[in-house]
């Protein structure tokens, strides 16, 4: 009898992002000039909060959080991409290849679970003012912030630790730039009604759950800012919530696109774009469009660089 942890493929192929040779170089110089100010922006965000008293509040703490798990998501995909565009043949071992899945479903599902955090806390904020400090505190927040990274971890072992437990007997080429659950259940010689029930229902948890009550979040605080007499109070909230609207609404959008469908109907090149959206654009985009338009940001940050000028 095989032990069920037992491999028949050692090393997977990755496919990569395009199959057309002649984008190889294009490719390379987007996506390591978007890796490079992706890995400059959350890093200078993490730094300005971890310096600056001024950014010493829950909204700007979960924004060094948010920054970390982007910082996590896309250097667990965009280095081995990037490799894989500079040579002809892309291999990935079997081990590296779990590894990679465990960093970015912890990334991924973390994201996910801080943004309705962030929408929560925006709503404590907008239509609780005078109570913010107190139910807000530093040690709800710190616990709220080692709930979210404890959980996801828990969430990437499960999923990694079914996926080791699987045979790989066949083809080995994954359509994609990088080790995802669905291509690679494609791949599977043995059963995998387990892992895609268990990735149900965490695509249900994540995805749903997690989506509904950040939309009744917003629900609640836009019902807030309409009932606002000051035209500047309604500007500054609707200002607020739209950076954290749009970040939820092209990484839902992405997330739901690459994982909220059946293995069967896997389509590599729908997927592809998903990822490109949710582990390259994602995190490059979000200290643009949270912190760095912010005033206090602006502020902390000239003040950050102030002694570099001379």
């Amino acid at each position: 009898m095989s032990n069920p942890n037992q491999t028949m493929v050692t090393e997977f192929i990755l496919q990569g992002i395009s199959k057309h040779p002649s984008l190889k170089l294009l490719l390379f110089c987007c996506f390591l000039s978007l890796y490079i100010i992706a890995l400059i922006g959350n890093a200078l965000i993490i730094a300005l909060v971890s310096s600056s008293t001024g950014l010493h509040s829950p909204m700007y703490f979960f924004l060094s959080n948010l920054a970390t798990m982007d910082i996590i998501c896309t250097s667990s995909v965009l280095p081995k991409a990037l490799v894989g565009l500079t040579s002809e043949k892309n291999t990935i071992s079997f081990q590296g290849c779990m590894v990679q899945l465990f960093f970015l479903i912890w990334s991924l599902s973390s994201e996910l679970l801080l943004l309705t955090v962030m929408a929560y806390d925006r709503y404590v904020a907008i239509c609780f003012p005078l109570h913010y400090s107190f139910r807000m505190s530093p040690w709800l927040c710190g616990a709220l912030v080692m709930g979210v990274w404890t959980i996801c971890a828990l969430n990437a072992s499960v999923h990694t630790g079914l996926m080791t437990r699987l045979l790989f007997c066949g083809p080995n080429v994954i359509t994609h730039f990088f080790c995802e659950i669905p291509p690679l259940l494609l791949l599977s010689c043995s059963p995998t009604h387990v892992n895609s029930i268990m990735t149900l229902m965490a695509d249900a948890f994540y995805g749903g759950i997690n989506f509904l009550l950040t939309m009744l979040s917003y629900g609640y605080i836009i019902t807030c800012i309409l009932r606002m007499h000051s035209a500047e109070g309604k500007r500054k909230a609707f200002s607020t919530c739209s950076s954290h609207l749009i970040v939820v609404s092209v990484y839902y959008s992405s997330v739901f696109c690459a994982y909220i469908s059946p293995a069967s109907s896997y389509s590599p090149d729908r997927s592809k774009v998903s990822a490109v959206l949710y582990s390259i654009l994602s995190p490059t985009l979000n200290p643009l469009i949270y912190t760095l338009r912010n005033k206090d940001v602006k502020h902390s940050l000239r003040r950050f660089l102030h002694p570099f000028q001379h």
